[in-house]
Protein backbone atom coordinates (compact mmCIF):
# COMPACT_ATOMS: atom_id res chain seq x y z
CA UNK A 1 0.00 0.00 0.00
CA UNK A 2 1.41 3.39 -1.03
CA UNK A 3 2.42 5.71 1.76
CA UNK A 4 0.15 8.72 2.18
CA UNK A 5 2.01 11.98 1.67
CA UNK A 6 1.46 14.78 4.23
CA UNK A 7 0.31 17.17 1.49
CA UNK A 8 -2.42 14.68 0.51
CA UNK A 9 -3.93 14.73 3.98
CA UNK A 10 -7.02 16.95 3.89
CA UNK A 11 -7.43 19.32 6.82
CA UNK A 12 -10.76 21.04 7.34
CA UNK A 13 -10.29 24.09 9.58
CA UNK A 14 -13.17 25.15 11.87
CA UNK A 15 -15.53 27.65 10.21
CA UNK A 16 -17.73 30.20 11.95
CA UNK A 17 -20.27 30.07 9.11
CA UNK A 18 -21.40 27.20 6.93
CA UNK A 19 -20.22 27.42 3.34
CA UNK A 20 -22.09 26.74 0.12
CA UNK A 21 -25.21 28.80 0.86
CA UNK A 22 -26.26 30.85 -2.14
CA UNK A 23 -28.55 33.02 -0.02
CA UNK A 24 -27.70 33.71 3.61
CA UNK A 25 -29.74 35.51 6.25
CA UNK A 26 -29.59 38.98 4.69
CA UNK A 27 -29.43 38.12 0.97
CA UNK A 28 -32.54 37.39 -1.03
CA UNK A 29 -33.46 35.28 -4.07
CA UNK A 30 -35.66 36.74 -6.79
CA UNK A 31 -39.22 37.49 -5.78
CA UNK A 32 -40.56 34.50 -7.73
CA UNK A 33 -38.17 32.09 -6.01
CA UNK A 34 -38.75 33.72 -2.62
CA UNK A 35 -42.54 33.33 -2.91
CA UNK A 36 -42.24 29.67 -3.95
CA UNK A 37 -39.77 28.98 -1.11
CA UNK A 38 -42.03 30.79 1.35
CA UNK A 39 -44.99 28.67 0.29
CA UNK A 40 -42.83 25.58 0.77
CA UNK A 41 -42.07 26.61 4.36
CA UNK A 42 -45.80 27.21 4.89
CA UNK A 43 -46.65 23.68 3.70
CA UNK A 44 -44.04 22.17 6.01
CA UNK A 45 -45.34 24.12 9.02
CA UNK A 46 -48.82 22.62 8.52
CA UNK A 47 -47.74 19.30 10.04
CA UNK A 48 -47.37 20.58 13.60
CA UNK A 49 -50.23 23.08 13.19
CA UNK A 50 -52.61 20.21 12.47
CA UNK A 51 -51.11 17.47 14.67
CA UNK A 52 -51.34 19.34 17.97
CA UNK A 53 -55.04 20.33 17.68
CA UNK A 54 -55.88 16.88 16.28
CA UNK A 55 -54.38 15.34 19.41
CA UNK A 56 -55.75 17.77 22.01
CA UNK A 57 -59.11 19.14 20.81
CA UNK A 58 -61.02 15.80 20.94
CA UNK A 59 -59.73 15.27 24.49
CA UNK A 60 -61.08 18.71 25.37
CA UNK A 61 -64.54 17.73 24.11
CA UNK A 62 -64.33 19.64 20.84
CA UNK A 63 -65.75 18.50 17.48
CA UNK A 64 -64.34 18.79 13.95
CA UNK A 65 -65.51 22.40 13.66
CA UNK A 66 -63.72 23.32 16.89
CA UNK A 67 -60.58 21.56 15.67
CA UNK A 68 -60.69 23.48 12.40
CA UNK A 69 -60.97 26.80 14.23
CA UNK A 70 -58.04 25.94 16.49
CA UNK A 71 -55.90 24.98 13.46
CA UNK A 72 -56.79 28.29 11.79
CA UNK A 73 -56.02 30.24 14.96
CA UNK A 74 -52.69 28.47 15.48
CA UNK A 75 -51.61 29.22 11.90
CA UNK A 76 -52.76 32.85 12.13
CA UNK A 77 -50.86 33.47 15.36
CA UNK A 78 -47.83 31.55 14.04
CA UNK A 79 -47.67 34.03 11.16
CA UNK A 80 -47.82 37.01 13.52
CA UNK A 81 -45.20 35.55 15.91
CA UNK A 82 -42.87 34.75 13.02
CA UNK A 83 -43.05 38.29 11.66
CA UNK A 84 -42.37 39.76 15.11
CA UNK A 85 -39.39 37.43 15.70
CA UNK A 86 -37.81 38.02 12.28
CA UNK A 87 -38.29 41.80 12.52
CA UNK A 88 -37.59 42.60 16.17
CA UNK A 89 -36.39 39.39 17.87
CA UNK A 90 -33.27 37.47 16.91
CA UNK A 91 -33.97 38.36 13.26
CA UNK A 92 -33.02 34.78 12.36
CA UNK A 93 -35.09 33.04 9.63
CA UNK A 94 -37.14 30.96 12.06
CA UNK A 95 -40.84 30.10 12.14
CA UNK A 96 -42.33 30.36 15.65
CA UNK A 97 -45.00 27.66 15.75
CA UNK A 98 -46.81 25.43 18.22
CA UNK A 99 -44.90 23.43 20.81
CA UNK A 100 -45.28 19.84 22.00
CA UNK A 101 -43.57 20.86 25.25
CA UNK A 102 -46.92 22.20 26.50
CA UNK A 103 -48.77 18.90 26.08
CA UNK A 104 -48.05 17.63 29.62
CA UNK A 105 -49.53 20.62 31.52
CA UNK A 106 -52.36 20.94 28.99
CA UNK A 107 -53.33 17.31 29.57
CA UNK A 108 -53.36 18.06 33.31
CA UNK A 109 -55.81 20.90 32.68
CA UNK A 110 -57.98 18.67 30.48
CA UNK A 111 -58.12 16.03 33.24
CA UNK A 112 -58.97 18.56 35.95
CA UNK A 113 -62.11 17.18 37.69
CA UNK A 114 -63.86 20.56 37.57
CA UNK A 115 -63.61 20.49 33.75
CA UNK A 116 -63.78 16.76 33.04
CA UNK A 117 -67.20 16.45 34.69
CA UNK A 118 -68.88 18.93 32.29
CA UNK A 119 -71.35 16.81 30.32
CA UNK A 120 -71.78 18.91 27.18
CA UNK A 121 -68.76 18.43 24.89
CA UNK A 122 -68.68 21.92 23.37
CA UNK A 123 -69.11 23.61 26.75
CA UNK A 124 -66.28 21.51 28.18
CA UNK A 125 -64.10 22.43 25.19
CA UNK A 126 -64.71 26.16 25.64
CA UNK A 127 -64.16 26.07 29.41
CA UNK A 128 -60.96 24.01 28.98
CA UNK A 129 -59.67 26.36 26.30
CA UNK A 130 -60.27 29.33 28.59
CA UNK A 131 -58.31 27.62 31.38
CA UNK A 132 -55.43 26.91 28.97
CA UNK A 133 -55.50 30.53 27.81
CA UNK A 134 -55.27 31.86 31.36
CA UNK A 135 -52.32 29.57 32.13
CA UNK A 136 -50.46 30.63 28.96
CA UNK A 137 -51.04 34.33 29.67
CA UNK A 138 -49.62 34.07 33.20
CA UNK A 139 -46.72 31.73 32.35
CA UNK A 140 -45.61 33.85 29.36
CA UNK A 141 -44.27 36.33 31.92
CA UNK A 142 -41.36 33.95 32.60
CA UNK A 143 -39.95 34.32 29.08
CA UNK A 144 -40.78 38.02 28.91
CA UNK A 145 -38.93 38.73 32.16
CA UNK A 146 -35.96 36.45 31.41
CA UNK A 147 -35.68 37.91 27.91
CA UNK A 148 -36.11 41.63 28.29
CA UNK A 149 -34.23 41.83 31.60
CA UNK A 150 -31.27 40.13 29.90
CA UNK A 151 -31.26 37.44 32.60
CA UNK A 152 -31.17 34.76 29.91
CA UNK A 153 -28.14 36.50 28.41
CA UNK A 154 -26.41 36.16 31.79
CA UNK A 155 -27.38 32.47 31.95
CA UNK A 156 -26.07 31.88 28.44
CA UNK A 157 -22.58 32.94 29.54
CA UNK A 158 -22.29 29.51 31.13
CA UNK A 159 -22.74 27.89 27.71
CA UNK A 160 -19.79 26.75 25.64
CA UNK A 161 -19.55 25.10 22.21
CA UNK A 162 -19.10 21.78 24.01
CA UNK A 163 -22.21 22.34 26.13
CA UNK A 164 -24.27 23.34 23.09
CA UNK A 165 -23.43 20.15 21.16
CA UNK A 166 -25.90 17.83 22.97
CA UNK A 167 -28.54 20.55 23.32
CA UNK A 168 -28.72 21.43 19.62
CA UNK A 169 -28.26 17.80 18.56
CA UNK A 170 -31.17 16.66 20.72
CA UNK A 171 -33.40 19.45 19.42
CA UNK A 172 -33.40 17.27 16.30
CA UNK A 173 -32.78 13.75 17.63
CA UNK A 174 -35.24 14.21 20.49
CA UNK A 175 -38.10 14.34 17.97
CA UNK A 176 -37.39 10.86 16.58
CA UNK A 177 -40.85 9.61 17.58
CA UNK A 178 -42.42 12.01 15.07
CA UNK A 179 -40.29 10.58 12.27
CA UNK A 180 -40.29 6.97 11.11
CA UNK A 181 -42.75 5.68 13.76
CA UNK A 182 -45.37 7.92 12.11
CA UNK A 183 -44.16 6.91 8.63
CA UNK A 184 -44.75 3.30 9.68
CA UNK A 185 -48.44 3.97 10.32
CA UNK A 186 -48.89 4.20 6.55
CA UNK A 187 -45.81 2.71 4.91
CA UNK A 188 -47.27 2.76 1.39
CA UNK A 189 -47.41 6.58 1.55
CA UNK A 190 -44.64 7.51 3.99
CA UNK A 191 -41.83 5.34 2.60
CA UNK A 192 -42.23 6.46 -1.06
CA UNK A 193 -42.27 10.05 0.21
CA UNK A 194 -39.02 9.54 2.15
CA UNK A 195 -37.24 7.83 -0.75
CA UNK A 196 -38.48 10.34 -3.34
CA UNK A 197 -37.55 13.35 -1.20
CA UNK A 198 -34.00 12.09 -0.55
CA UNK A 199 -33.56 11.21 -4.24
CA UNK A 200 -34.71 14.59 -5.55
CA UNK A 201 -33.18 16.84 -2.88
CA UNK A 202 -29.80 15.07 -2.65
CA UNK A 203 -29.00 12.79 -5.59
CA UNK A 204 -30.61 14.98 -8.27
CA UNK A 205 -29.93 18.35 -6.64
CA UNK A 206 -27.64 19.46 -9.47
CA UNK A 207 -30.44 19.39 -12.05
CA UNK A 208 -30.88 23.02 -13.14
CA UNK A 209 -33.62 24.82 -15.02
CA UNK A 210 -32.44 28.21 -16.29
CA UNK A 211 -29.51 28.05 -13.87
CA UNK A 212 -31.83 27.44 -10.90
CA UNK A 213 -31.35 24.14 -8.97
CA UNK A 214 -35.08 23.40 -9.04
CA UNK A 215 -34.96 19.95 -7.45
CA UNK A 216 -32.74 21.06 -4.59
CA UNK A 217 -34.80 24.17 -3.86
CA UNK A 218 -38.32 22.87 -4.44
CA UNK A 219 -38.10 19.09 -3.95
CA UNK A 220 -40.40 19.31 -0.92
CA UNK A 221 -43.20 20.94 -2.93
CA UNK A 222 -42.76 18.52 -5.82
CA UNK A 223 -42.69 15.42 -3.60
CA UNK A 224 -45.64 16.49 -1.45
CA UNK A 225 -47.74 17.18 -4.56
CA UNK A 226 -46.90 13.81 -6.17
CA UNK A 227 -47.39 11.67 -3.06
CA UNK A 228 -50.52 13.61 -2.02
CA UNK A 229 -52.10 12.82 -5.40
CA UNK A 230 -51.02 9.19 -5.02
CA UNK A 231 -52.58 9.06 -1.53
CA UNK A 232 -55.82 10.56 -2.87
CA UNK A 233 -55.95 7.93 -5.61
CA UNK A 234 -55.58 5.20 -2.99
CA UNK A 235 -58.33 6.81 -0.90
CA UNK A 236 -60.73 7.26 -3.84
CA UNK A 237 -60.18 3.71 -5.08
CA UNK A 238 -61.33 2.27 -1.73
CA UNK A 239 -57.94 0.86 -0.73
CA UNK A 240 -58.61 1.68 2.92
CA UNK A 241 -62.31 0.82 3.07
CA UNK A 242 -61.88 -2.26 5.27
CA UNK A 243 -58.68 -1.34 7.15
CA UNK A 244 -58.27 -0.48 10.83
CA UNK A 245 -59.37 2.97 12.03
CA UNK A 246 -55.79 4.00 12.84
CA UNK A 247 -54.70 3.10 9.30
CA UNK A 248 -57.59 5.05 7.81
CA UNK A 249 -56.81 8.04 10.00
CA UNK A 250 -53.15 8.00 8.93
CA UNK A 251 -53.57 7.21 5.24
CA UNK A 252 -56.83 8.68 3.99
CA UNK A 253 -56.81 12.20 2.56
CA UNK A 254 -60.40 12.84 3.69
CA UNK A 255 -60.12 11.60 7.27
CA UNK A 256 -59.32 14.88 9.01
CA UNK A 257 -62.74 16.41 8.14
CA UNK A 258 -61.11 19.83 8.10
CA UNK A 259 -62.42 20.98 4.72
CA UNK A 260 -66.08 20.21 5.41
CA UNK A 261 -66.00 21.82 8.86
CA UNK A 262 -64.05 24.97 7.89
CA UNK A 263 -65.72 28.28 7.08
CA UNK A 264 -64.95 30.06 3.81
CA UNK A 265 -63.78 33.20 5.60
CA UNK A 266 -62.94 33.31 9.29
CA UNK A 267 -60.62 35.81 10.98
CA UNK A 268 -59.30 34.70 14.39
CA UNK A 269 -59.44 37.39 17.06
CA UNK A 270 -58.37 37.74 20.70
CA UNK A 271 -60.63 36.19 23.35
CA UNK A 272 -62.71 34.45 20.67
CA UNK A 273 -63.46 31.63 23.14
CA UNK A 274 -64.46 34.04 25.89
CA UNK A 275 -62.66 35.52 28.88
CA UNK A 276 -59.70 33.38 30.09
CA UNK A 277 -59.93 31.77 33.50
CA UNK A 278 -57.00 31.76 35.89
CA UNK A 279 -55.82 29.07 38.28
CA UNK A 280 -52.57 29.23 40.23
CA UNK A 281 -52.16 25.43 40.04
CA UNK A 282 -52.56 25.39 36.24
CA UNK A 283 -50.34 28.45 35.75
CA UNK A 284 -47.46 27.06 37.83
CA UNK A 285 -47.63 23.79 35.88
CA UNK A 286 -47.58 25.66 32.57
CA UNK A 287 -44.48 27.57 33.63
CA UNK A 288 -42.47 24.34 33.39
CA UNK A 289 -43.43 24.00 29.72
CA UNK A 290 -42.42 27.64 29.16
CA UNK A 291 -38.95 26.92 30.58
CA UNK A 292 -38.66 23.79 28.41
CA UNK A 293 -39.68 25.67 25.25
CA UNK A 294 -37.16 28.40 26.15
CA UNK A 295 -34.32 25.86 26.20
CA UNK A 296 -35.50 24.10 23.03
CA UNK A 297 -35.80 27.47 21.29
CA UNK A 298 -32.27 28.43 22.34
CA UNK A 299 -30.92 25.27 20.70
CA UNK A 300 -33.01 25.88 17.59
CA UNK A 301 -31.75 29.49 17.34
CA UNK A 302 -28.17 28.19 17.41
CA UNK A 303 -28.95 25.72 14.62
CA UNK A 304 -30.80 28.33 12.55
CA UNK A 305 -27.86 30.73 12.80
CA UNK A 306 -25.50 28.16 11.27
CA UNK A 307 -28.00 27.10 8.60
CA UNK A 308 -28.55 30.75 7.67
CA UNK A 309 -24.77 31.14 7.31
CA UNK A 310 -24.70 33.66 10.17
CA UNK A 311 -22.53 33.96 13.24
CA UNK A 312 -23.81 32.47 16.54
CA UNK A 313 -26.36 34.88 18.07
CA UNK A 314 -24.76 37.00 20.81
CA UNK A 315 -26.16 36.70 24.33
CA UNK A 316 -27.97 40.04 23.99
CA UNK A 317 -29.70 38.96 20.76
CA UNK A 318 -30.56 35.54 22.17
CA UNK A 319 -32.19 37.12 25.20
CA UNK A 320 -34.06 39.60 22.99
CA UNK A 321 -35.44 36.68 20.97
CA UNK A 322 -36.60 34.89 24.12
CA UNK A 323 -38.41 38.06 25.19
CA UNK A 324 -40.29 38.16 21.88
CA UNK A 325 -41.07 34.47 22.22
CA UNK A 326 -42.69 35.35 25.53
CA UNK A 327 -44.83 37.89 23.66
CA UNK A 328 -45.69 35.05 21.26
CA UNK A 329 -46.83 32.81 24.11
CA UNK A 330 -48.91 35.72 25.41
CA UNK A 331 -50.56 35.96 21.97
CA UNK A 332 -51.21 32.20 22.10
CA UNK A 333 -53.06 32.78 25.36
CA UNK A 334 -55.04 35.77 24.08
CA UNK A 335 -56.13 34.14 20.80
CA UNK A 336 -56.52 30.59 22.14
CA UNK A 337 -54.22 28.42 20.02
CA UNK A 338 -54.35 25.56 22.53
CA UNK A 339 -50.57 25.45 22.97
CA UNK A 340 -47.51 27.65 23.47
CA UNK A 341 -44.63 28.76 21.25
CA UNK A 342 -41.32 27.36 20.08
CA UNK A 343 -39.13 27.45 16.99
CA UNK A 344 -40.32 25.06 14.27
CA UNK A 345 -37.41 22.60 14.05
CA UNK A 346 -38.50 21.14 10.71
CA UNK A 347 -38.40 24.57 9.07
CA UNK A 348 -34.89 25.14 10.45
CA UNK A 349 -33.86 21.89 8.77
CA UNK A 350 -35.40 23.06 5.49
CA UNK A 351 -32.97 26.01 5.48
CA UNK A 352 -30.14 23.50 5.17
CA UNK A 353 -31.91 21.26 2.66
CA UNK A 354 -32.59 24.14 0.24
CA UNK A 355 -29.36 26.00 1.11
CA UNK A 356 -31.43 29.18 1.33
CA UNK A 357 -31.26 30.93 4.71
CA UNK A 358 -32.96 34.16 3.62
CA UNK A 359 -34.98 36.04 6.23
CA UNK A 360 -37.32 37.37 3.54
CA UNK A 361 -38.40 33.85 2.58
CA UNK A 362 -39.58 33.16 6.14
CA UNK A 363 -41.44 36.48 6.28
CA UNK A 364 -43.24 35.59 3.05
CA UNK A 365 -44.12 32.23 4.59
CA UNK A 366 -45.63 34.08 7.57
CA UNK A 367 -47.75 36.03 5.09
CA UNK A 368 -49.07 32.77 3.63
CA UNK A 369 -49.98 31.54 7.12
CA UNK A 370 -51.98 34.66 7.92
CA UNK A 371 -53.68 34.73 4.50
CA UNK A 372 -54.71 31.06 4.32
CA UNK A 373 -55.79 30.97 7.97
CA UNK A 374 -58.42 33.59 7.13
CA UNK A 375 -59.55 31.71 4.01
CA UNK A 376 -60.68 28.64 5.92
CA UNK A 377 -61.53 26.26 3.06
CA UNK A 378 -58.28 26.84 1.19
CA UNK A 379 -56.18 26.50 4.34
CA UNK A 380 -58.02 23.32 5.30
CA UNK A 381 -57.33 21.86 1.85
CA UNK A 382 -53.57 22.04 2.39
CA UNK A 383 -53.95 20.95 6.02
CA UNK A 384 -55.58 17.70 4.90
CA UNK A 385 -52.22 16.26 3.76
CA UNK A 386 -51.78 12.88 5.55
CA UNK A 387 -49.40 12.97 8.54
CA UNK A 388 -47.01 10.24 7.20
CA UNK A 389 -46.05 12.60 4.36
CA UNK A 390 -44.86 15.18 6.90
CA UNK A 391 -43.20 12.48 9.02
CA UNK A 392 -41.13 11.35 6.02
CA UNK A 393 -39.86 14.92 5.59
CA UNK A 394 -39.13 15.15 9.32
CA UNK A 395 -36.78 12.16 9.02
CA UNK A 396 -34.50 14.36 6.91
CA UNK A 397 -35.10 17.77 8.53
CA UNK A 398 -34.65 16.66 12.14
CA UNK A 399 -31.51 14.79 11.09
CA UNK A 400 -30.03 17.94 9.54
CA UNK A 401 -30.64 19.94 12.73
CA UNK A 402 -29.08 17.15 14.84
CA UNK A 403 -26.02 17.17 12.58
CA UNK A 404 -25.70 20.94 12.97
CA UNK A 405 -25.47 20.39 16.71
CA UNK A 406 -22.68 17.87 16.21
CA UNK A 407 -20.85 20.36 13.96
CA UNK A 408 -20.04 22.46 17.06
CA UNK A 409 -17.57 19.71 17.96
CA UNK A 410 -15.14 21.21 15.43
CA UNK A 411 -14.44 24.06 17.88
CA UNK A 412 -13.59 21.68 20.75
CA UNK A 413 -10.87 19.16 21.49
CA UNK A 414 -12.46 15.74 21.04
CA UNK A 415 -9.19 14.04 21.93
CA UNK A 416 -9.90 15.08 25.52
CA UNK A 417 -11.37 12.36 27.73
CA UNK A 418 -13.14 15.07 29.71
CA UNK A 419 -14.98 16.28 26.61
CA UNK A 420 -15.80 12.77 25.45
CA UNK A 421 -17.35 12.02 28.83
CA UNK A 422 -19.44 15.21 28.91
CA UNK A 423 -20.78 14.82 25.37
CA UNK A 424 -21.42 11.09 25.71
CA UNK A 425 -23.17 11.24 29.09
CA UNK A 426 -25.33 14.26 28.21
CA UNK A 427 -26.39 12.75 24.87
CA UNK A 428 -27.20 9.40 26.44
CA UNK A 429 -29.10 10.79 29.42
CA UNK A 430 -30.81 13.33 27.17
CA UNK A 431 -32.36 10.45 25.24
CA UNK A 432 -32.64 7.87 28.01
CA UNK A 433 -34.37 9.88 30.77
CA UNK A 434 -37.18 11.24 28.53
CA UNK A 435 -37.68 7.74 27.13
CA UNK A 436 -38.17 6.45 30.68
CA UNK A 437 -40.72 9.18 31.38
CA UNK A 438 -42.51 8.41 28.11
CA UNK A 439 -42.72 4.65 28.73
CA UNK A 440 -43.81 5.13 32.34
CA UNK A 441 -46.57 7.54 31.28
CA UNK A 442 -47.78 5.19 28.54
CA UNK A 443 -48.01 2.17 30.86
CA UNK A 444 -49.26 3.87 34.03
CA UNK A 445 -51.35 6.64 32.37
CA UNK A 446 -49.55 9.15 34.59
CA UNK A 447 -46.04 10.51 34.83
CA UNK A 448 -43.39 9.22 37.26
CA UNK A 449 -44.07 12.32 39.38
CA UNK A 450 -47.65 11.88 40.63
CA UNK A 451 -47.86 13.57 44.01
CA UNK A 452 -50.89 15.45 45.29
CA UNK A 453 -49.36 18.72 44.06
CA UNK A 454 -50.39 18.85 40.41
CA UNK A 455 -48.17 21.81 39.53
CA UNK A 456 -45.10 19.97 40.92
CA UNK A 457 -45.97 16.89 38.84
CA UNK A 458 -46.23 19.02 35.71
CA UNK A 459 -42.86 20.62 36.47
CA UNK A 460 -41.01 17.34 36.85
CA UNK A 461 -42.81 15.50 34.05
CA UNK A 462 -42.42 18.39 31.58
CA UNK A 463 -38.76 19.13 32.28
CA UNK A 464 -37.55 15.53 32.21
CA UNK A 465 -39.63 14.60 29.17
CA UNK A 466 -37.65 17.06 27.03
CA UNK A 467 -34.36 15.70 25.58
CA UNK A 468 -32.76 19.14 24.98
CA UNK A 469 -33.66 20.27 28.51
CA UNK A 470 -32.14 17.18 30.14
CA UNK A 471 -29.08 17.53 27.89
CA UNK A 472 -28.67 21.19 28.88
CA UNK A 473 -28.89 20.42 32.60
CA UNK A 474 -26.35 17.58 32.39
CA UNK A 475 -23.95 19.16 29.86
CA UNK A 476 -23.82 22.66 31.39
CA UNK A 477 -23.48 21.27 34.92
CA UNK A 478 -20.60 18.95 33.99
CA UNK A 479 -18.95 21.47 31.66
CA UNK A 480 -18.86 24.18 34.36
CA UNK A 481 -17.75 21.99 37.25
CA UNK A 482 -15.33 19.43 35.77
CA UNK A 483 -11.71 20.68 35.43
CA UNK A 484 -12.92 24.07 34.21
CA UNK A 485 -9.75 26.14 34.60
CA UNK A 486 -7.56 23.75 32.65
CA UNK A 487 -10.15 23.08 29.94
CA UNK A 488 -11.00 26.53 28.52
CA UNK A 489 -9.34 25.82 25.19
CA UNK A 490 -10.67 22.26 25.04
CA UNK A 491 -14.22 23.56 25.61
CA UNK A 492 -13.90 25.94 22.65
CA UNK A 493 -14.11 29.11 24.74
CA UNK A 494 -11.42 31.10 22.83
CA UNK A 495 -13.51 30.71 19.66
CA UNK A 496 -16.81 31.33 21.49
CA UNK A 497 -15.73 34.44 23.44
CA UNK A 498 -16.01 36.95 20.59
CA UNK A 499 -19.59 35.90 19.87
CA UNK A 500 -20.80 36.41 23.44
CA UNK A 501 -21.22 40.18 23.04
CA UNK A 502 -22.89 42.11 20.22
CA UNK A 503 -19.79 44.15 19.43
CA UNK A 504 -17.43 41.21 19.79
CA UNK A 505 -17.58 40.51 16.03
CA UNK A 506 -18.19 43.04 13.27
CA UNK A 507 -20.52 40.65 11.41
CA UNK A 508 -23.07 40.70 14.24
CA UNK A 509 -24.23 44.16 13.23
CA UNK A 510 -24.90 42.93 9.69
CA UNK A 511 -27.02 39.98 10.84
CA UNK A 512 -28.76 41.11 14.03
CA UNK A 513 -29.21 44.89 13.94
CA UNK A 514 -32.86 45.95 14.38
CA UNK A 515 -34.66 47.45 11.35
CA UNK A 516 -35.96 51.02 10.98
CA UNK A 517 -32.89 52.33 12.84
CA UNK A 518 -34.36 51.08 16.13
CA UNK A 519 -30.90 50.40 17.56
CA UNK A 520 -30.70 54.11 18.36
CA UNK A 521 -33.40 53.60 20.98
CA UNK A 522 -32.40 50.06 22.02
CA UNK A 523 -28.58 50.00 21.86
CA UNK A 524 -27.15 46.47 22.01
CA UNK A 525 -24.93 45.47 24.90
Amino acid sequence: MAEVKPEDMVHHPPMDQLQGFEYCIDSNPSWGEAIALGFQHYILSLGTAVMIPTMLVPLMGGNDHDKGRVVQTLLFVTGIKTLLQTLFGTRLPTIIGGSYAFVVPILSIIRDPSLAQIADGHTRFVQTMRAIQGSLIVSSSIQIILGYSQLWAICSRFFSPLGMVPVVALVGLGLFERGFPVVGRCVEIGLPMLILFVALSQYLKHVNVRHVPVLERFSLLICVALVWVYAHILTASGAYKHTALLTQFSCRTDRANLISSALWISIPFPLQWGAPTFSANHAFGMMAAVVVSLIETTGAFMAAARLASATPPPAYVLSRGIGWQGIGTLLDGLFGTGTGSTVSVENVGLLGSTRVGSRRVIQISAGFMIFFSMLGKFGALFASIPFPIFAAIYCVMFGIVAAVGLSFLQFTNMNSMRNLCIVGVSLFLGLSIPEYFSRYTTSAQQGPAHTKAGWFNDYINSVFSSPPTVALIVAVLLDNTLDVREAARDRGMPWWARFRTFRGDSRNEEFYTLPFNLNRFFPPS
